[in-house]
């Protein structure tokens, strides 16, 4: 006697093989997410740096006030406690701002640093970053506050004349000062940064955060993808 029963062909295709594709977004989410597959797996990891480095950067953010957190040193003007290529942690100059800084500007000036005992990146005072005469797209730089100025002030005599090479303020470049502000030096360089006219005096608006924490060459990745 045959058998007349029909056979349920729709029930057996149905069934889903080892090597079918997975359907719907959660299926695929976890085949991406288990799957061995070269690219996606090398995909997967790269996704998973991406998100630590972000993560990372974030809680740097919260805890310094300050984007980017971390700066690149890029020239030998602050050596031998920078040096080119060295990694800067960067804090919000106004956290945990110590009682000897300058007003409410939350620095420490060279002066007051050696008076009080202060030091920071190897010297006494604040390593600052500030951006040259205020402009937005000028590269930062990174040097210590020296003293401060008040505006219309002859601050020759404020001055360590070996950073000055000249015999009185009308030979001294922002002499008198034209506003109120920070006279700032690379610890590695000759003279003033006011004094050759790479800025005026660095008024507190114009600074970025001071220097917290040096790591050691780790800043030559950012500097090569910066082409510097």
């Amino acid at each position: 006697m045959s058998d007349d029963t029909p056979r349920d062909s729709d029930a057996d295709s149905s069934e889903e093989s080892p090597d079918s594709s997975p359907e719907g977004v959660r299926e695929w989410l976890t085949w991406l997410r288990r799957t061995d597959h070269g690219a996606v797996a090398l995909g997967r990891d790269v996704a998973s740096s991406a998100l630590t480095v972000a993560l990372v950067g974030l809680v740097l953010f919260a805890a310094s006030g300050v984007w980017p957190p971390m700066v690149a040193v890029e020239s030998g003007s602050m050596e031998p406690h920078m040096e080119r290529g060295d990694l800067v942690f960067v804090m919000d100059e106004g956290r945990l701002a110590p009682d000897a800084a300058t007003g409410d500007t939350g620095v420490v000036t060279h002066r007051v640093g050696k008076e009080r005992g202060f030091r920071k990146s190897g010297s006494y005072g604040d390593v600052i970053v500030y951006r040259p005469d205020g402009r937005e797209r000028a590269t930062p730089i990174i040097h210590r506050a020296r003293f401060w100025v008040n505006d219309s002030e002859n601050w020759y005599a404020k001055a360590n004349s070996d950073y000055l090479a000249a015999d009185s303020c009308a030979e001294v470049t922002n002499c008198p000062a034209p506003n109120a502000g920070f006279v700032t030096l690379g610890d590695a360089n000759d003279y003033y940064d006011q004094a050759v006219g790479r800025t005026r005096p660095v008024r507190p608006s114009w600074v970025r955060g001071t220097a917290e924490l040096t790591i050691p060459e780790l800043g030559h990745v950012r500097l090569a993808l910066s082409g510097n």
